[in-house]
């Protein structure tokens, strides 16, 4: 029995039974689902909640096909991610919850919509085609206010105030800087790129927001009080710099905050710009494909125009110079860049601080607007909210009756063994819920049965454990030595059991639809979990428990009578 103990001994079990414990205590305090604010850390454990797919919460499942016979095959698949991406941006704006838009196979696309009110509605804005269209400024004179337009764009701006302090308090509580862009921002340009301005030199900005990232902020820094400038407010992260002297160029993020000050105008002396149409659209754009600077290696986007286009584009670029050319997807500003010569050739460069993912998406949306891709919805299923519900009632209703029958089985059968199975059971299932809402993971039906299933085969590990020790206390050998190879005896085969249903869950994630998707992720989740607590918490416990006490009371262990000689 010492030899057996020397192999663990009791200050690493305790220690490693102390860290089991506050794992457990962390993933608790993510799960349980309102933490009253008294309780330290409340504001950063609230934040993680569950999300439902559509089949739980209700909502639709859509399913078009694209019509690619006019397009190149080489253009094929970029086309198809374009449409994709547009019609992600319009379901967005629906304000539904997780909503999903893959493609699948050559020419099909799935969008799942949770929690949808008006169908109909989100189907016919679907179904558009993508609208691309150039637009040029227009300048009128100034713009005079009246009296309750500056009472109301005072306001205005002292809400805006407060909404940017706000946003910074959630950034100092440790909330994801390109996150809160993406939902608050009001800069077009870098909203959908989670506030990214990438790098500048100086004469690039406003003076406030460039005196701020040259020369008052540090490198990782957020501004704790909003920068104020001609735009709104501004709250800024410096990210990164680089160079020296004349090439200093940093890298900063921003969330801007409108104020009526912009949407107005309301400085006397300034003038307002409105955007307007010009000819040019979507239609005569060619193509649009990312290309890289010989010299620099740095990505930019080649636009090349038909006929038509070649002829607008040159009108527009020459009474534009110097000034911004909006191009707008949908009604939205997908990039303003600055003419800097009248171009003739029908060709065209954007160029910028993109990197190459970047350039890949503006490429991408640019062609959606410009190639005709048709969609044509064949198929629609629709869950009401009433019915998800039950099907959330029903699967967790059958997951605590099979997590309950589970745990009388194991408690009748393996007794004291059993009962350490459960305490691993249940901080398995902490952990497991846990990383379903930090990941997070939607959760649909099928996750939940691939959950459900992964209980079994956290159970099946502990099984094969107990019999391997349990045979070994039948041999004669003392407790602590049948427990520590038990796990010996037994872990070449959890190892295989476990390492294929892993390559089953792979093979399923990256071939399945969305649901197969759902079923594999969680499934995967709880195997790599349950070969945790199996491996490390069942074994913790296990150690704490293989004193004298115990060893002289092995029927808690079994129903057969295993007590030796030497212990009478």
């Amino acid at each position: 029995m010492r030899k057996a103990i020397t192999i663990a001994t009791r200050r690493k079990v305790w220690t490693s039974f102390a860290a089991i414990m506050a794992v457990a205590l962390f993933c608790a305090l993510i799960v349980y689902p309102n933490l009253p604010s008294a309780v330290p850390g409340s504001s950063f454990f609230n934040k993680f909640f569950p999300r439902l797919g559509l089949d739980l919460q209700g909502g639709s499942h859509l399913e078009y096909q694209a019509d690619l016979s006019s397009i190149p095959s080489a253009d094929q698949e970029s086309a198809l991610g374009g449409v994709r991406d547009v019609i992600e941006r319009r379901v967005n704006a629906f304000g539904v919850s997780e909503p999903l838009v893959q493609t699948s196979g050559q020419n099909r696309l799935i969008v799942e919509l949770a929690g949808i009110k008006d169908v109909n509605e989100a189907i016919k804005k679907i179904g558009e085609t993508p609208l691309l269209e150039f637009k040029e400024q227009e300048i009128t004179g100034p713009v005079a206010l009246t009296p309750e337009q500056q009472a109301e764009a005072k306001q205005y701006n002292l809400d805006q105030y407060q909404k940017a302090k706000e946003i910074t308090g959630r950034l100092n509580n440790g909330e994801d800087f390109a996150v809160l862009a993406k939902e608050f921002s009001d800069d077009p340009g870098s909203k959908e790129l989670g506030g990214d301005l990438g790098f500048a030199k100086r004469g690039t900005f406003v003076p406030e927001f460039e005196k701020a990232i040259f020369d008052d902020m540090q490198v990782g820094q957020i501004t704790q009080e909003p920068i104020k400038s001609d735009f709104g407010y501004h709250i800024i992260k410096k990210e990164e710099v680089r160079g020296e002297g004349e090439n200093l160029e940093v890298k900063s993020s921003h969330i801007l905050r409108l104020t009526k000050d912009e949407i107005y105008n309301t400085d006397p002396n300034s003038q307002n710009q409105n955007w307007i149409n010009t000819k040019l659209s979507g239609k005569n754009l060619k193509s649009a494909s990312v290309q890289f600077d010989p010299t620099t290696g740095q990505p930019s986007v080649n636009l090349e125009f038909d006929d038509e286009g070649r002829e607008l584009f040159a009108e527009i670029t020459k009474r534009n110079l110097q000034k911004p050319v909006g191009i707008f997807l949908d009604g939205e500003a997908i990039s303003i860049p600055t003419v800097q010569d009248e171009i003739t050739q029908g060709t065209a460069i954007i160029s910028g601080n993109f990197n190459i993912n970047e350039a890949k998406l503006l490429a991408q949306r640019l062609n959606a607007g410009a190639l005709p891709v048709p969609i044509e919805l064949i198929s629609q299923q629709t869950v009401g909210p009433s019915l998800g519900k039950i099907s959330l009632q029903k699967s967790l209703l059958a997951g605590l009756i099979g997590l309950i029958v589970v745990c009388l089985f194991m408690l009748a059968y393996y007794r004291l063994f059993g009962l350490i199975a459960i305490l691993a059971l249940l901080i398995y299932a902490m952990i497991s819920f846990a990383i379903f809402e930090l990941w997070p993971v939607t959760l649909t039906l099928s996750g939940i049965a691939g959950f459900i299933l992964s209980i079994g085969m956290a159970v099946d590990a502990n099984v094969l454990i107990f019999e391997r020790s349990r045979e070994e206390l039948m041999n004669g050998k003392p407790l602590a030595t049948s427990i520590e190879e038990g796990f010996t005896r037994a872990w070449a085969s959890i190892l295989d059991s476990n390492v294929s249903s892993l390559i089953t869950c792979a093979i399923l994630a990256w071939f399945g639809s969305s649901l197969i998707k759902g079923f594999a992720i969680s499934l995967a989740i709880g195997i790599l979990v349950s070969m945790f607590t199996a491996v490390t918490v069942s074994r913790t416990f296990l150690r704490l428990i293989n004193g004298r006490w115990f060893s002289k009371r092995l029927w808690l262990f079994t129903f057969k009578d295993l007590v030796r000689k030497e212990d009478k």
